[in-house]
C-alpha cells in the first residue's frame, strides 16, 4: 500500500530559546494546519528523539499531545537511532500505513542540543559510537571522521580542497534557506584555510566541515493512497529502504560506506528507477567528507573520484543533480531527532515547487539518504511529485 507526505511544519533551525516541548507544540501543530486536517483524524503518532541527555525528559512520546487535546488517547511512540532516529520514525509510521493499522499518521522529529554546555554535547554525541573502542578510547565524531578522511586522502590523494568546495557550496545553498542555522556564504577560501575562525578540529577536518549542533523540529503528515488522493497535496513514497552495518568502525571499510550504498541500491530497486532519474538530493553530510563519500556510494561517481561531480558542476544549483539545496546538515543544522524528518520535508516541499529560494526547478523524483552513527544505520528513500 502506498502512502504519501500530504502536510509539513519546520521550525528555524539553530540556537533557540524555545524548549524541548514548545518546538515539539510548534511545528505539529503547524503540519495539522497544512494537511487540513483535525488532531482527531490521526490513527498514531511517532516521536523521532535523540536525546542521551540534552534534555531531562527520556519518557517523552505524550509530550506531542500538548499540541492538541484531540491526540489525548492516540498512540505515540517515542523512537531512536542516533542521527537517523527522525528518519527512523518516518519509515516506523510508514510501517504502520502499509500494514493497514493506521491510514493518517502523524511523525515528529525533535532536539533540543545547546542547553548542555560543549563538552557535555561532545559526550552525548560519542555515545552514539562503539564505546569500548571509541567513546573509551577518547574518540569524538569529529576524530571517527577525520580518520575516515586520513584514510580517503591516503587512498586517492589530499581532497581537503575538495572539502572546502563541499562546504562553500552548502553555506552557500543555506543563504537562500530560511530555516538553516547558518545563513552565511562563507567561500572557499575562508573554508580551505585553516585559521583562528576556521581551527582544525580533528586533522583534516576543519571547522567549516563539521555540522552545527542545533536546536530544532519538525513535522510531517503521512496518509494511504486513498485518503491522499482527497487531501490538498501528496508527495509519494516511492521507494524506501533501511539497512544496519556493524556497530564498530574497524568492521567496515569507511572510504566506501556500504551501508549507505546498499541501502540506496535497495530504495532505487522498489522505486524503479536510477540515480540519474531524480532531480534533487539531501543528503546526510555530517562532515563534508561523508558527503563526498556519498557522491560515490549513490553513484554519482565512481570510488575515488568524487570530486569530479563538483567539477562538473553537477551537483550545483542548476547543475543536473544539486545535492543539498536546503544547505545540508554543514549550513542547515543537524538538529539529530529532527534531522531525517526535515530532510522529507524539504525534499517534499521541492516536489510540490513551494522550496522558495531553494527551489529546484521541475523536480519530478528527490532522494533522501540520512545515516546515524558512522553509517551503521542507513535510511534512503525516493519521493516522487504526484501533480
Amino acid at each position: 500500500m502506498d502512502a504519501c507526505i500530504v502536510g509539513w511544519g519546520h521550525s528555524h533551525f539553530g540556537r533557540l530559546p524555545d524548549s524541548f516541548e514548545s518546538l515539539i507544540v510548534q511545528v505539529t501543530r503547524a503540519a495539522l494546519d497544512d494537511a487540513g486536517i483535525c488532531a482527531g483524524d490521526v490513527d498514531a503518532a511517532w516521536l523521532g528523539h535523540y536525546n542521551s541527555g540534552f534534555v531531562p525528559e527520556s519518557f517523552c512520546s505524550s509530550l506531542v499531545l500538548q499540541a492538541d487535546d484531540g491526540l489525548r488517547w492516540k498512540p505515540v511512540t517515542r523512537v531512536e537511532n542516533a542521527c537517523a532516529t527522525g528518519s527512523a520514525a518516518v519509515f516506523a509510521a510508514l510501517d504502520a500505513i502499509e500494514a493497514g493499522r493506521a491510514r493518517i499518521a502523524l511523525v515528529v522529529g525533535a532536539e533540543k542540543m545547546t542547553a548542555v554546555a560543549g563538552a557535555e554535547t561532545t559526550r552525548i554525541l560519542a555515545s552514539a559510537s562503539y564505546v569500548s573502542e571509541e567513546a573509551d578510547r577518547g574518540l569524538t565524531f569529529p576524530g571517527l571522521f577525520a580518520g575516515i578522511a586520513r584514510a580517503y586522502f591516503q587512498k586517492y590523494g589530499d581532497h581537503a580542497a575538495t572539502l572546502a568546495r563541499i562546504a562553500a557550496k552548502n553555506h552557500a545553498n543555506g543563504v537562500n534557506n530560511p530555516y538553516a542555522h547558518m545563513r552565511k556564504d562563507l567561500g572557499f577560501e575562508f573554508c580551505n584555510t585553516v585559521s583562528e575562525q576556521n581551527p582544525l578540529i580533528a586533522a583534516p577536518l576543519r571547522k567549516t566541515d563539521c555540522s552545527l549542533v542545533s536546536d530544532g523540529a519538525a513535522a510531517l503528515i503521512l496518509a494511504d493512497a486513498a485518503t491522499a488522493r482527497t487531501m490538498r497535496k501528496a508527495v509519494r513514497i516511492r521507494g524506501r529502504a533501511q539497512v544496519n552495518d556493524f556497530l564498530p568502525l574497524s568492521r567496515h571499510d569507511m572510504t566506501s560506506l556500504q551501508g549507505p550504498r546498499r541501502a540506496w541500491a535497495q530504495a532505487l530497486a522498489a522505486a524503479r528507477c536510477s540515480v540519474r532519474d531524480l532531480s534533487l538530493l539531501e543528503v546526510h553530510d555530517c562532515f563534508t567528507i561523508a558527503e563526498l563519500l556519498l557522491y560515490e556510494a549513490l553513484g554519482l561517481a565512481p570510488e575515488g573520484r568524487g570530486a569530479e561531480v563538483l567539477d562538473s558542476g553537477l551537483v550545483y544549483p542548476g547543475g543536473g543533480l544539486p545535492v543539498n539545496p536546503s544547505g545540508g546538515l554543514k549550513a542547515k543544522g543537524h538538529p539529530i531527532g529532527a534531522t531525517g524528518v526535515s530532510m522529507h520535508v524539504l525534499a517534499a516541499m521541492q516536489l510540490c515547487g513551494t522550496a522558495g529560494a531553494i527551489q529546484v526547478e521541475s523536480p519530478r523524483l528527490a532522494g533522501v539518504l540520512n545515516m546515524g552513527g558512522s553509517a551503521v544505520a542507513n535510511y534512503a528513500t525516493i519521493l516522487e511529485a504526484t501533480a
